[in-house]
């Protein structure tokens, strides 16, 4: 593909994404807010490039999106190196994302869990653990796997294509951090 058919596939993505899931978003944005709102928090999870999309998206809560603001209360499950090898050596790699969850998620809190495959075994545990504490889930995937029965709220990109799976991961990130700083702090 060159840059304008690949410039044209995102641009067909997103408005199917919009046509299909648009509410969903809007039921994300809205359910995100109102736990931020209540003093929860959202922990946000994935591996490899999700895993920075991840943080990407918490940087943007905790520090600010578009305007300055005061912090809100989002965490990042695969930046902190020793949990995540402590995890992965005395457990399995497959718990990384559940045992954090185990021990920071509370009822009423989001967890946020990107995986392009929706297959990967630590983002389902993690999924299953959120469920489990009365946490909201909200998943961004590709087609959905076996995290769509897993999310409140999914957010699914009709591709298979990691790349343009990740690009509207990414629009979609800021389009959440964006809404619920507006809606938060007009």
């Amino acid at each position: 593909m060159n840059h304008l058919e690949i410039a044209r596939e995102w641009a067909r993505l997103l408005d199917e994404f919009f046509r299909t899931r648009g509410e969903t978003l809007d039921a994300a944005v809205a359910v995100s807010g109102g736990a931020l709102a209540a003093g929860r928090k959202i922990l946000a999870f994935g591996n490899g490039g999700s895993a920075a999309e991840a943080q990407h998206f918490v940087a943007e809560l905790v520090n600010s999106f578009r305007r300055p603001r005061p912090a809100l209360r989002a965490v990042t499950l695969s930046a902190d190196t020793s949990v995540l090898t402590s995890i992965g050596n005395d457990i399995d790699f497959a718990s990384v994302f559940s045992r954090q969850i185990e021990a920071l998620g509370d009822a009423g809190d989001v967890a946020l869990a990107l995986s392009t495959s929706g297959t990967s075994p630590n983002v389902i545990a993690g999924l299953k653990a959120a469920r489990a504490r009365g946490m909201v889930t909200i998943g961004l995937t590709g087609r959905g796997g076996a995290m769509a029965g897993l999310c409140d709220h999914l957010l699914a990109v009709a591709s298979d294509e990691t790349p343009r799976i990740q690009e509207i991961h990414l629009f979609l990130l800021h389009h959440l951090a964006g809404e619920i700083e507006r809606r938060m702090f007009p």
